[in-house]
């Protein structure tokens, strides 16, 4: 089994390198690589798929982030999953308050 510490000296290393190809880049709440011509790839999603339809891709992205964090990017994609699941909570409490 993989010791504690080899786990969290490989996310660092993950981190460190990501920063260096990124720089100071927010890869949780901006990736540079999911805006094309001032058009976020979210809101693409979310209109090409409706409002039941982008509830289930957050919750897919919410089960593949948790799914992979020990195996990729660590906390980094604990931080993304946790950004799906707070834009689930937004949607599911926009489409309730309409309904009320």
């Amino acid at each position: 089994m993989t010791s504690y510490f080899k786990i969290m000296k490989d996310i660092e290393e993950k981190e460190q390198i990501g920063k260096e190809a990124y720089g100071n880049v927010d890869m949780v709440n901006k990736p540079p690589h999911y805006n094309e011509s001032g058009v976020e790839c979210i809101d693409a999603i979310a209109a090409a798929t409706g409002s039941e339809g982008f509830e289930f891709y957050l919750q897919g992205n919410i089960i593949k982030y948790l799914w992979r964090y020990r195996y990729k990017n660590g906390t980094e994609d604990l931080k993304k999953a946790r950004w799906y699941l707070n834009k689930l909570i937004v949607e599911v409490e926009g489409c309730y308050d309409d309904e009320s």
